[in-house]
């Protein structure tokens, strides 16, 4: 897996076009402020490595929300990080098992809709901590 993390002012995005035609049809427009937004390469070695992958991904997502004082997060997929995929219903799958945790833990969750290239708007303040890549 491969993350890399933005503490975001603001986050803005709207859906643009399907990236999967399984996705359902989607027209989203939405913004979250004070956020930390992880963009998510679950890769295919994942699959064999779920548990363990899923528990890090909630670890270092809830440390860095600690880290910059606030209590949203953001789940994005987000393909361009390496040259493997997972399959899509494990990524879906790992995604909504990881929101569920989160919000087990009160943090405010969410995910950007899965399937789809968005349009996206990110205001990222130039902090310590504010940009943050993990590979495990």
């Amino acid at each position: 897996m491969k993350l890399l993390i933005f503490y975001t002012d603001k986050f803005s995005y709207k859906t643009s076009q399907k990236g999967l035609e399984t996705a359902d049809d989607l027209d989203i427009d939405d913004s979250i402020e004070n956020s930390i937004v992880g963009f998510i390469q679950v890769e295919e070695k994942d699959e064999e490595n779920g548990n363990y992958v899923e528990t890090k991904l909630v670890k270092n997502l809830k440390w860095a929300a600690r880290k910059n004082e606030t209590n949203k997060i953001v789940l994005h997929s987000f393909n361009h990080l390496s040259n493997s995929s997972g399959t899509p219903e494990f990524t879906l799958e790992l995604f909504n098992r990881v929101e569920d945790r989160l919000k087990k833990s009160e943090y405010e969750t969410s995910q950007t809709p899965f399937g789809y290239f968005l349009d996206i708007d990110m205001q990222a303040p130039g902090k310590p901590l504010a940009r943050i890549f993990k590979e495990f």
